[in-house]
Parts: C-alpha cells; sequence; structure tokens
C-alpha cells in the first residue's frame, strides 16, 4: 500500500509539474507576468518566492495551475499592461496554451526513449495452446507457436497489400491486435514452431486472424486473451503445492511434470489449469488421475479437487500453482532507433486515446475502458515493484494520456481554450463572456460526468464486477 500511494504521488506530481513547467516556459518566452506557479490546489503547504513568481505546492495534489498577469481577473497597472496574458497576440496566447499538454508528450517522448535504450526484460511471443473454438484457434495457432512478424492487412484491399512489423514481445503483439482491432483490420502472423525457446525451428507458416470480427466495445487490454490466447508457453508443471489441498494430499510435488491428465496430455500449462477447470459437473468436483514424470520416473496419482470461489464462481483447484517460468526477451534499441521508436509509440498512444475516446462517445466502445485514479494508483504502485524501467514505461503511458486528454475541445481543458482561439482566428472577434460563462459550465458538467465514470469503473474494478 506504501509503494502504491508514494508511487501514485510521483506519478502525479511529475506530470503536473511537466505539464505547468510547458505553460510557464511558454509564458516567460512570450514575455508574459507568470504571478504563480501552484502544484496542487487549495491550502499552500509550502511557498517560494523567485523572481516575480511565486512557487507553490498546495493541499490537494491532483493537478495545478500557471497564474498569469491578466486583465480579466483584476487591474493590471498600466506600466504592465504589456506583459498581461490578454494583450498577447492570438498566436502567442495559444501557444502558451498549448505548450502544457506538448510538455507532456514531449517527456513521453523522452520516458519511452530512456526504456528503449536500458532495455526491458518481457515475455517472449511463444504461444500456448489457444482455447477451443475461439479466433486464435480457428486460425490455426498452437501451442509452441511463436510470433516473429504481423501484417496488418488493409480492410477492402488485396490480402497483399499489408503494413509488416517485427514481433519481438507479447507487448508489441498486443499493442499491434489492440491497433488492428480498433481499425476494424486483420492480421496476417509470421509463426516458428520450436520445442524448445532455444531449440531449432521445426516449422515455418503463416496463418490469418480474423481481428475484424471483434467488435469495437470488446477492444481493451483483455482483447489477447478474447482473441484466445491466454499467455505465452509455459511446460505443465507443478511450481509449487499448497500444505493441507488435495494436491498436496495427492502426493504431488514441486517440479512434477503432469503429462497426461484422466488420460489425455495437456499441450501446456494452460491446458492443464484448463482441464482442472472443467473437472465438475452439476456444481460438484470430480476425481482426476494424473500420469506425472518425476526425476525420470512416472508414477499415477489420484485427486479430488475442492469448489472455490473464483471471482464470483465456483470451479475446481487443486491448491498447486502450475506452469513453469515463461521464456523472456530482452527488448533494447540504439540511441537513434529508440528515439525513433519512441515518437513513433508517443503519436499511436495519442491517436488511439483519440480513437477510443470516439467511439466510447460513438458507444461504438465500451466506458469500462474508462479510468480513474484508483486504476492509475493500482497501476503505478504494480509497475514500480517490477522495476524502475517498468515504471518509467507507464509514467510514459499516462503522460500521453494528460496530453491528449487536454488537447480536448472541452472549454475547462487546453484544448476547449483552442477552441475558442480558433473561433477568435475564423470571425475575428473573442467569443462573448455570456458564451464563454455558459460553455464553461458545461465543459465542468461533462467534466464531472466523465470523473464519476472513470471512478465508477475504478471501484468495479477493485471489488471484481468488471
Amino acid at each position: 500500500m506504501l509503494m502504491t500511494v508514494l508511487s501514485f504521488l510521483v506519478t502525479i506530481g511529475v506530470l503536473v509539474v511537466i505539464h505547468e513547467y510547458g505553460h510557464y516556459r511558454a509564458a516567460v518566452a512570450c514575455n508574459v507576468k507568470v504571478l504563480r506557479f501552484s502544484v496542487g490546489f487549495g491550502q499552500v503547504l509550502w511557498r517560494r518566492q523567485r523572481g516575480e513568481t511565486e512557487f507553490v505546492i498546495s493541499a490537494l495534489p491532483l493537478g495545478g495551475y500557471v497564474k498569469m498577469l491578466d486583465e480579466r481577473e483584476g487591474p493590471v497597472d498600466a506600466s504592465e499592461q504589456h506583459r498581461a496574458f490578454n494583450r498577447k497576440p492570438l498566436r502567442q496566447r495559444a501557444f502558451v496554451v498549448a505548450a502544457g499538454p506538448l510538455a507532456n508528450l514531449l517527456l513521453a517522448v523522452v520516458l519511452y526513449a530512456g526504456v528503449n535504450w536500458a532495455g526491458v526484460q518481457e515475455l517472449r511471443p511463444w504461444l500456448a495452446q489457444p482455447r477451443a473454438g475461439t479466433l486464435a484457434a480457428e486460425a490455426g495457432l498452437q501451442s509452441r507457436d511463436e510470433v516473429v512478424g504481423l501484417e496488418v492487412l488493409q480492410a477492402g484491399a488485396d490480402a497483399d497489400q499489408a503494413s509488416q512489423h517485427v514481433v519481438r514481445s507479447m507487448t508489441d503483439l498486443q499493442w499491434l491486435f489492440i491497433q488492428s482491432a480498433l481499425a476494424g483490420q486483420d492480421v496476417r502472423l509470421q509463426l516458428e514452431s520450436r520445442a524448445q525457446p532455444s531449440g531449432p525451428v521445426i516449422e515455418r507458416r503463416s496463418v490469418v486472424l480474423a481481428l475484424s470480427r471483434i467488435p469495437a466495445a470488446e477492444v481493451d487490454g483483455r482483447l489477447l486473451d478474447r482473441v484466445g490466447l491466454s499467455g505465452p508457453y509455459a511446460e505443465p508443471l507443478i511450481a509449487e503445492v499448497l500444505p493441507g489441498g488435495p494436491a498436496e494430499k495427492a502426493g504431488l510435488r514441486a517440479g512434477d511434470r503432469v503429462l497426461q491428465v484422466n488420460g489425455e496430455p495437456p499441450a501446456d500449462a494452460g491446458r492443464l489449469r484448463q482441464m482442472i477447470r472443467d473437472s465438475q459437473a452439476n456444481g460438484e468436483a470430480r476425481a482426476l488421475s494424473l500420469l506425472i514424470e518425476r526425476a525420470g520416473q512416472t508414477l499415477t496419482l489420484n485427486l479430488l479437487p475442492v469448489m472455490t470461489d473464483v471471482q464470483g464462481q465456483r470451479v475446481p483447484r487443486i491448491e498447486a500453482a502450475l506452469g513453469s517460468m515463461p521464456a523472456t526477451v530482452e527488448v533494447s534499441y540504439g540511441l537513434v532507433e529508440g528515439l525513433t521508436k519512441a515518437a513513433t509509440k508517443t503519436w499511436d498512444v495519442s491517436v488511439m486515446s483519440l480513437s477510443m475516446l470516439g467511439k466510447m462517445l460513438m458507444g461504438e466502445a465500451s466506458l469500462q475502458n474508462l479510468s480513474g485514479p484508483l486504476t492509475i494508483a493500482d497501476y503505478a504502485g504494480r509497475s514500480a515493484q517490477m522495476g524502475w524501467v517498468y515504471y518509467i514505461g507507464f509514467l510514459a503511458l499516462v503522460s500521453v494520456s494528460l496530453g491528449v486528454l487536454n488537447l480536448l475541445p472541452l472549454p475547462v481543458l487546453d484544448g476547449g481554450h483552442l477552441m475558442y482561439y480558433l473561433f477568435e482566428g475564423v470571425t475575428g472577434r473573442p467569443v462573448s463572456e455570456i458564451w464563454l460563462e455558459r460553455l464553461q459550465r458545461g465543459g465542468v458538467a461533462i467534466m464531472l460526468a466523465m470523473m464519476s465514470l472513470a471512478l465508477y469503473n475504478d471501484l468495479a474494478r477493485l471489488f471484481g464486477a468488471h
């Protein structure tokens, strides 16, 4: 819990400081007088005057602001009117407003580049057996297939017209799947089959996965599972036996390899878990006969799983951790390639975020994709526990989201002010005070609705409703 809270505060603090610093530096560059630079809202906890600007930290950390000299907010001495924000040319005002979100996007590029240069251990795209009846199973994917390349097939075009991508990890695969599914495009996977991660290639082939059949409302972080890919390949081993459970009572030990379950060989650990979950009838667990290999010898053990509540469902469990550690690969890039890929990923995440928001607005994507502070805090803590490289990657993702969010044309956001300036640039006159007040109220209502929905989704995930 302490790690989660600290990671969340650092995340919010860094992103807010960078965002407001973008506004601050742009204002200074345009000779606008900055009165206050605040991290947080409400009661001031710490303050320091540096030059003409007061820097403060306030009690409520969820945001910040840069207060500039402005005649709309109070009288301005005649000698300083040329430094008032409202007196600046339209292009300079737009630059100051846009600088905050752009600073977040630039930060994301820097952070993604750092991750690319440092390198990170990721799961290798060496696949487990797809679940029967899923898109992956229909396409012909099999246990121990490794995805080495992916071609995005353009909708309505010939199969030969495709954009090609190298797949180095499960993260790459999931990201490309989400992009393609949101665009309603099928993909062709280039596969290599091998018995062991470092073993020779047994077979090379390609299959087409019909991602266009997946509704946009089902495109989220669980897309791989929806396609039928439950995860990377792991050998059907007993990794750990919990005391007092059916596995221990039956004589199973850590390191046992499961060769058969009721006469059927499990292709991998994922299939082994599914066979155990399927060992029930009329809500009661059925006995299992396991043929195992231990120290070069084969043994037959019989056990009866126990029915356990898992996310509101009663399923059979043998009280043992299953599967070997999945194969991993270190993903890293050189100086130029790492920076290029960082810029590309920042752009792709921005476009996908806008696309997802648009689809949610049109009712084509689930509103469950909207997350709030509890989810951010949860993922901040998890990524921090995994290591600083993973946390930096998470920070980059949230920075992109914050930049994109602030560019939305809502009156209370930076994008809303840019919308006002666009109107002023086209018509030659600013938005009237009456309309500014009306739009401001509407923007506040929309933001409150979005925040309420995001918080509801957070609580639903926390209590297992999603």
